[in-house]
């Protein structure tokens, strides 16, 4: 498998990031693999979903973001579960945890959502977590695009489980309206559920079009990520996507 580039910032200004998105079933598994899993991605972004919301959450994330060399940049209880961490190199200009509207009878839905800075790129950030519900998914889809164009940002990455695959009409919605990374630049492993036994994408990071995708997919055999540590990490593969990000003109 070819390499990733290491993130770094580019004598114009723009930036080669990392941006790693993840389920990671509210850190009911093994946490020690799954911060292995993290910290050999070397990511500059981290879009978590099902991070811990209920007793005690933020000490939890806030552990696995020490563990890993991250800080928490937003998210986790006060968002409905999405969440992002990022490393040191990340300026942060805002942030803003947003809550969906609710169906009785399904789960409260959110998302994470912050606008850094990389050199001289400006990037709108949001982590996602659809609905299993195929209606409520779809129209969840559509305020993500309302979210992103909102931002004030001229590049955006979003990054998620869409609990829906490639052929599915809100997947379909997002890859109209972004890059789908993994598409753009197939890198790495394909499916990213189940964990033990991937048959599925469901999971994937998406770019708007100036952004230049160097690589997408599950990090299967990244140099210090072991099979035995995505197998146990959580029941979701991750998916590590390399970005060229323009510098502001």
């Amino acid at each position: 498998m070819a390499s990733l580039p290491n993130s770094h910032t580019e004598p114009d200004g723009s930036a080669v990031i990392r941006v790693l998105s993840y389920n990671i079933r509210s850190m009911r598994d093994d946490t020690d693999a799954l911060t292995r899993v993290i910290r050999a991605c070397a990511p500059d972004l981290v879009l978590i979903q099902e991070a811990p919301r209920f007793f005690r959450w933020r000490k939890k994330l806030a552990r696995l973001a020490s563990a890993s060399d991250l800080v928490i940049l937003t998210g986790g209880g006060t968002a409905a579960g999405p969440a992002i961490l990022c490393d040191l190199r990340a300026t942060v200009e805002r942030t803003e945890d947003v809550l969906l509207p609710l169906t009785p009878g399904l789960h409260r839905r959110g998302l994470a959502t912050a606008v850094v800075r990389f050199g001289g790129a400006r990037l709108g950030v949001t982590s996602f977590h659809l609905s299993l519900q195929q209606d409520e998914r779809y129209e969840q889809g559509g305020l993500l695009l309302d979210r992103v164009a909102g931002m004030g940002v001229e590049h955006a990455v979003a990054g998620g489980d869409l609990n829906d695959r490639p052929d599915g009409r809100t997947f379909r919605r997002l890859a109209d309206a972004f890059q789908d990374c993994r598409t753009t630049a197939p890198w790495g492993g394909e499916f990213t559920s189940w964990s033990t036994d991937p048959r599925q994408r469901i999971d994937a990071v998406f770019a708007t079009k100036g952004i230049e995708v160097l690589g997408c997919g599950v990090p299967e055999d990244l140099p210090g990520v072991a099979r035995a540590d995505l197998a146990r990490a959580t029941d979701h593969l991750p998916v590590l996507a390399a970005l060229r990000v323009p510098a502001v003109s």
